[in-house]
Formats: structure tokens, sequence, C-alpha cells
């Protein structure tokens, strides 16, 4: 979803960052192999015409931070070759979710003349925890950390990504029971941390082959046997009972994609967002 929003807005002309949330030893990344490249740059280069791409790092980030505060990348990185001052960031609460918001806050900076250098900028987040850790990281270091360098960083930071005017958080999940209820989860979690949430996109929605008249006579049959692909016999059903009880607990748009066939997937989805238009993209570089 994250490339394919990310080719759709380069054909339109914008000029785009395309990031994922990553860990240090990383060797492979999904969403780099749809540029053929086994995982994003720890900065941005180009992908494709209007198409930058970039891991967030935490340790990248935080020698970026070091950087700004000292004023000399050989002492930001000479600091951060401290294997003390590794562990500890390492291992200290926030300190990596801090690293990744300030390489964050650096893209949402960069200027090419007057303009923004990226028009917008798309992150693949991770799971449920690690996204609420990054949204909530504002207020919960502000509480502790109130002034300095890392408080500025932090403001800064919040006057982007709780803005609706310039972010958004789209949830992408899957019309089964488990992840529906996750992502109902998250849409609590993002408002309780402030982060804007544009809808939700569900995500392989299965087609259903047979009719209701078919589904009728089927079924007490299908119930009396453990046949070879019963589970795929109620499958629509399920993923259809799961976005009723989306659409029952929630206000946000929902927007739903077909099961895609996995040769010219992106393409595929690319048209269907770009006939659609279902996800509006906020404008001012987020």
């Amino acid at each position: 979803m994250t490339a394919a929003l990310a080719k759709l807005a380069a054909k339109r002309g914008k000029r785009v960052l395309v990031t994922e949330v990553g860990d240090e030893g990383d060797d492979y990344s999904p969403l780099a192999r749809h540029w053929n490249r086994d995982r994003l740059p720890k900065h941005p280069e180009p992908l494709e015409t209007n198409i930058h791409g970039a891991v967030l790092l935490a340790r990248t980030g935080q020698e970026l931070f070091l950087k700004s505060v000292l004023r000399s990348g050989t002492i930001a990185r000479a600091a951060l070759s401290s294997d003390a001052l590794r562990r500890l960031l390492s291992a200290g609460p926030s300190f990596r979710e801090m690293g990744v918001f300030f390489q964050l806050l650096m893209a949402l900076r960069e200027k090419t003349g007057t303009n923004p250098t990226h028009e917008l900028i798309l992150i693949d987040m991770p799971a449920t925890g690690h996204t609420l850790s990054l949204t909530g990281l504002p207020e919960l270091l502000l509480k502790l950390v109130p002034g300095g360098p890392i408080a500025a960083a932090l403001k800064e930071g919040q006057t982007y990504l709780n803005d609706p005017k310039l972010a958004a958080a789209w949830i992408v999940t899957l019309p089964e029971t488990l992840p529906v209820s996750e992502c109902l989860e998250l849409i609590d979690g993002l408002k309780k941390t402030k982060m804007p949430v544009g809808g939700v996109v569900v995500n392989r929605m299965p087609a259903d082959p047979f009719s209701k008249a078919e589904r009728e006579a089927l079924a007490p049959l299908v119930d009396q046997h453990a046949w070879l692909g019963r589970e795929l016999f109620k499958k629509p059903i399920v993923a259809h009972r799961e976005l009723a009880r989306l659409r029952s607990h929630t206000t946000l748009p929902l927007f739903v994609t077909p099961e895609l066939p996995h040769d010219g997937l992106i393409a595929s989805l690319t048209t269907l967002l770009d006939d659609a238009n279902p996800l509006p993209m906020p404008g001012g570089g987020a």
C-alpha cells in the first residue's frame, strides 16, 4: 500500500519521500523490493522519478541530533562510537524512538530553496505498539524534559504530526477477526496520542464465488464434514462480518481493496487508488 501510494503521488507530480522504521542489521525490506533493492538507504536517495527513499534508524537520528547540538558531525560520530553511550541509547526508554523521530523531523525540515524538498512523506510504520511509542513520544518526553534542545525538537515535531492539515495515519488491516480487533485498538491509541487518523484500508477482501442460494444449499454439507477448503468457503462470510464490525465501531472513512494477484500487484493497487481517490494526501511535506 505504501509503494502504491508513493507511485500514485509521483504520477500526480508530487515529490515523494518513502520511509520505513528499521533496525540496525536489517538486511531485507519487502518495501524496498518494489524498487529492486534489498533495503532502503540510510539517507534519502532517488528510487525513481519523483520518489526518494530512506530507512528511519535510531542511530542515524541520534547522530543527526548530536550533530545539531554539538555543531560537529565528527564529534557526534565520536560520541556514538562509545560502547557505554551506545548501550545506554539502545537500552534507555524512548531513546530509540527519539532517534527515529529526529531523523523524520530532519526530513520534514529539508528545503529546496524556499519549498519543502519532499511534498509528501510516507512512513511505513511497524506494529501497533511500536507505532504508538513513536506517536506518543513527544507528550511523554516533554513531561520529563520540558526544556532544552530535546524539548524544542519534540515540540517542532508535534506541529507536524498533530496537525490534521499536515499529517494523517491510515491504518491498513485485513478483514479477519484479530487484525480488525487490533485496528480498532490502534484507532483508540492514535487518538490518545493526538495523531490524526485519516481512515482505514481493508486490504485483500476476498471475492465470494457463490450466490446466496448456493451458500444456503452448501452450508449444511460443509458443516457436517471436515472438507478440504472448508475454511476458504467460510472466508468471505468472516470477511463481510468483520467489515460490518469495523463500520459499526468507527465513523472513519473505509477503503476496501480486493484480493489481487501478486503479479502486477502494485500497478493494480495504484490504479484502484487513482480511480477511487480515497486517501487525501496532506500538503506541507507531511
